[in-house]
């Protein structure tokens, strides 16, 4: 991808994540839960440690961040980065409120970290590396910053036919935006790097050795239907950016339709939205 394209695309992503920082950053108490296996999976196969200098990018409102802290300890150091601002400010109070003096947040897009080389002990990404407009060129940064044998993992959502409830929403906010079907490998998507094999060719394209990517299933369990549309509307930006442009009529039916959609997975006791995630741990 050119750079003016990739420009064009971050531009919209952080536009996107300054206008959802606060909804994401109140939805902590539903996103953690949800991603609590997925997370301390992440920073064990990363091999963060006490003492480590972490580089956690697109560190969005710091829930990871604040984990990846704990383990370091006071004699290692944090630096959270993302491409929106207003979402970093939210993870700074967050930091500042739990009393920690070794994390520092940074304003940069992950194609273009602003880190010197080799000075980090290993890097995390949760939920990130599928956005950027230019996945390997921001593996080529972490790649850059990591010191010799540094680790890395990323964590990113796997095939659509594994994340049901994503392909669900963005297909009717499609379908109601009168565009065609997204193809989900495009990048920048949720699912752009759930294709079978490429996030590890993206990895060993820069350089990585020894990669393994892992799988594990991560259902999103809320007492209600409304409970995961709310999370959407709220925190989701890359979809509730798509529905919310739309005049109201149509937006009342796309929302009316997703819900619909979604009841598919309601339970006896709630409701549960399948997602699968892969895992990607990697060295320098």
């Amino acid at each position: 991808m050119d750079t003016q394209a990739a420009e064009r695309i971050n531009d919209d992503v952080r536009a996107q994540w300054d206008r959802m920082a606060k909804g994401w950053s109140d939805n902590s108490v539903r996103i953690r839960p949800w991603l609590h296996d997925a997370t301390q999976a992440m920073l064990t196969m990363a091999a963060v440690g006490p003492g480590s200098r972490v580089l956690d990018v697109a560190a969005g409102a710091g829930d990871q961040t604040l984990d990846i802290a704990a383990r370091v300890g006071p004699t290692g150091h944090v630096l959270a980065t993302d491409v929106s601002p207003e979402i970093l400010r939210l993870a700074g109070e967050r930091v500042a409120a739990a009393g920690l003096s070794n994390v520092e947040t940074r304003v940069c897009a992950g194609e273009r970290l602003n880190v010197a080389d080799a000075v980090f002990d290993t890097a995390v990404c949760r939920l990130g590396l599928m956005l950027f407009a230019d996945p390997l060129q921001a593996l080529r940064e972490v790649h850059r910053a990591l010191k010799p044998g540094g680790g890395i993992c990323s964590v990113v959502f796997s095939a659509p036919d594994k994340n049901p409830c994503i392909v669900a929403v963005i297909s009717t906010a499609f379908k109601h935006a009168g565009l065609p079907p997204r193809d989900p490998f495009l990048p920048g998507g949720l699912l752009s790097l759930g294709k079978p094999g490429l996030i590890d060719d993206l990895f060993a394209r820069v350089g990585f050795r020894d990669i393994a990517t892992t799988r594990m299933a991560a259902p999103f369990t809320l007492p209600s239907v409304a409970d995961y549309l709310d999370f959407i509307k709220s925190a989701a930006a890359p979809i509730a950016a798509l529905v919310e442009r739309l005049e109201p009529a149509r937006r009342q039916a796309a929302w009316l339709e997703i819900e619909d959609k979604l009841r598919t997975f309601e339970t006896g006791s709630g409701w549960e939205g399948p997602n699968e995630l892969l895992l990607t741990a990697a060295r320098k």
